[in-house]
């Protein structure tokens, strides 16, 4: 884990303050609107501060833009093109959430978010725009664990069993259809009561092979048998995604989800920073892997509630890969799962271009809203502004014209206040992030995952015994002298096998149970 360290040795300057400019133009001065959204925005409770109110190019340093901390875990929304600063956004977010106590994941897609860990590097663009924004700015680094999933990267390896992670996840990730989803169940449920454990894709492979041989088809005639053309696509899209290098994203020791809950010695929040651009060129494993975190974290959290503070606040960036071509039962698990983690203590931000990449029976459950810029080339573009101007509650602002005018570092802005109503939709200039806006380099990634308390439990791949090695330590049984012919595949050795037949049917009671499975069909953690 990587905390604060010292300002100097990042090279850091003295922090640029900004009381002055606040001072010169409380709560809107001249201007009765800013003053009219800045009361909408005056808290009695803890909150962060994103910014202040931007009305016809002039920033209003007194009229600040926040979000209450208890209403972190109604989610929300984080949109806006490429280049608008959304990236920038998340990290000054959760730095105020760590430094309220309050945990947080963060998907980096780009690799250029690592830097929440070190203190940031004072400049003449920081001063200005804290000058602007009435931030009394101060180069500050965050406690930070970094993570990479399979190990493809420099964080601690984050891998998740073919078993935990469930049948409609791992129907999303292959791009299988309903028929075969439901197939791909079916073969599930079979591992799970006979005690055959998934825990990577050699185990599903030989659960497939063997449930398509002559004795094994046996096994599934009563509950509606498996295929053999819905098998074939099955080992196919296994074989094809294995061949891309997945396979090191599923097996032990699997990451236990709570570890993202995490708080420093001194308090703060741990940021868990999730590096991605190892698997850039896979977006559909990557935004599936964040939902299975999602819904671990989901099914192993108890309810809490409303409470003072989000137990943690989750950021789901390329948000719009997890819907792209979902089947109804898919979209109903992550409707579901999103509306009800809420009382869990957790808060989901969806990270991506335009509202409409998110649906509707989603969109309808995110409180907070910061809306980037967007643009207008094509009329695609004008027909997805037009859709975004709409998702909002009524302004004074001509959001049309606001919302393909907005610079850099500056959004559109709603959230749920302290009772539960939204607040009045903000132009707003956002604040600077304290922590470096940009990559640490490789060497320095490196030494923290070393130093990671977390390192020592997950580094290492572990192979044990499951489904692969139970299947294939099947005896063969002997047979009449025959012409000489290669050794026995897998299937061969299963097929010819009588004492598996007896030891499937009773390995049920003997060595296993079914599990329980949750909304994606993912596994309940055993702890």
């Amino acid at each position: 884990m990587m905390s604060a360290g010292d300002a100097d040795e990042a090279g850091a300057t003295t922090p640029a303050t900004a009381a002055t400019a606040a001072e010169q133009d409380p709560a809107g001065a001249d201007d009765p609107v800013a003053d009219e959204i800045a009361a909408g925005y005056a808290f009695a409770g803890q909150a962060l501060d994103l910014g202040a109110v931007l009305r016809d190019g002039r920033c209003f340093p007194g009229a600040q833009v926040r979000i209450p901390l208890p209403m972190l875990n109604r989610h929300g929304l984080v949109a806006g093109a490429t280049g608008t600063g959304k990236t920038k956004t998340l990290q000054l977010i959760a730095e105020q959430l760590s430094a309220h106590g309050v945990p947080v994941f963060l998907a980096d897609v780009k690799g250029d978010l690592s830097g929440v860990a070190r203190p940031g590097q004072a400049n003449d663009r920081v001063r200005a725009r804290a000058g602007e924004v009435g931030q009394q700015w101060t180069a500050t680094g965050f406690p930070t664990e970094f993570l990479a999933l399979g190990g493809l990267g420099h964080g601690i390896p984050v891998r998740a069993t073919i078993t935990s992670f469930g049948p409609l996840l791992l129907a999303k990730v292959l791009q299988l259809n309903r028929t075969q989803e439901q197939s791909l169940g079916l073969i599930f449920h079979y591992a799970d009561t006979k005690g055959l454990e998934l825990v990577d894709l050699k185990d599903l492979r030989a659960v497939v092979a063997f449930l398509t041989s002559a004795e094994g088809r046996a096994e599934l005639k009563d509950i509606g048998g498996l295929s053999t053309a819905t098998a074939g696509v099955i080992l196919r899209s296994l074989t094809a995604f294995e061949a891309q290098g997945m396979a090191d994203f599923f097996g032990e020791p699997e990451f236990d989800t709570a570890d993202f809950l995490r708080t420093a010695p001194d308090g703060r929040g741990i940021v868990s920073v999730l590096e991605l651009p190892a698997v850039q060129d896979k977006p559909l494993l990557f935004s599936t892997f964040l939902m299975w975190l999602l819904a671990d974290l989901f099914h192993d959290l108890p309810e809490i509630g409303d409470a003072d503070r989000p137990r943690l606040v989750f950021f789901f960036d390329e948000a719009h890969l997890l819907f792209d071509d979902a089947s109804k039962a898919f979209l109903d698990s992550i409707t579901q799962t999103v509306r009800l983690i809420r009382s869990k203590g957790v808060g989901v931000f969806f990270v991506t271009q335009t509202p409409k990449d998110v649906p509707s029976e989603v969109l309808g459950q995110l409180g907070n809203r910061v809306q980037h810029a967007l643009r207008a080339f094509t009329p695609e573009d004008q027909k997805a502004l037009r859709a975004t101007v709409q998702t909002f509650p009524k302004s004074s602002y001509d959001l049309e014209e606001l919302l393909t005018g907005l610079g850099t570092g500056e959004a559109v802005v709603t959230v749920l206040g302290e009772q539960g109503a939204p607040t009045p939709v903000a132009a707003t200039r956002l604040r600077a992030p304290e922590s470096l806006m940009g990559p640490v380099d490789a060497a320095e990634l490196d030494a923290a995952v070393r130093g990671s308390a977390l390192h020592g439990r997950y580094a290492q791949a572990v192979d044990r015994e499951s489904a692969y090695e139970k299947l294939q330590r099947a005896p063969a049984e002997p047979r009449a002298p025959e012409a000489r012919r290669e050794e026995p595949s897998l299937v061969e050795q299963v097929v010819s096998s009588g004492m598996f037949k007896s030891l499937a049917r009773s390995v049920g009671t003997q060595l296993g149970r079914e599990i329980t499975r949750s909304l994606f069909g993912t596994a309940r953690r055993r702890r």
